[in-house]
């Protein structure tokens, strides 16, 4: 078995943790998803997580990297007023077109538009970036999902 190159275990562990998303939304109400668990942090639902990550990869890949203008974010991290299967649909939609930008392009090619004061980062950069803040949030969804039904783990 051929050992995966760095672009390869980039992409797999980056889609590992895009698919986990779905996987812990599983029979999860539009009701639950939107409940407020955490007292010190009231906007953090599961509903918001799943549009916050939306905007990550489209921040990320389609503003940063490519330097398209793309709308501001509103209302914080509650998320659009959409049921969470189409929150789902939309974040399948945008990781697809992640996929497809990071493909057609090198991870040493360097991002279009960094805010003033940051450095320029590569496309490697970018997708390291996007594993991790997916699986801290992952985390965050264990806690949400835990304090919403009991369910645990994968």
């Amino acid at each position: 078995m051929a050992r995966p190159d760095e672009r390869q275990l980039l992409e797999q562990w980056l889609d590992w943790q895009r698919a986990t998303v779905r996987a812990k939304c599983e029979g999860i109400s539009d009701e639950a998803a939107r409940r407020s668990l955490i007292p010190t942090s009231p906007e953090l639902t599961i509903a918001g997580i799943v549009a916050h990550l939306a905007g990550v990869e489209r921040h990320w890949l389609v503003r940063s990297f490519l330097g398209e203008a793309i709308p501001e974010p509103t209302g914080g991290w509650g998320g659009p007023e959409l049921p969470l299967t189409e929150l789902l649909d939309a974040y399948d939609i945008q990781c697809a077109r992640s996929r497809e930008i990071a493909a057609a392009h090198d991870l040493d090619e360097p991002e279009r538009y960094a805010p003033e004061g940051l450095p320029i980062v590569s496309l490697r950069w970018i997708l390291g970036h996007l594993i991790q803040e997916t699986a801290r949030h992952l985390g965050h969804l264990d806690l949400l999902r835990e304090l919403t039904d009991g369910q645990r783990g994968y």
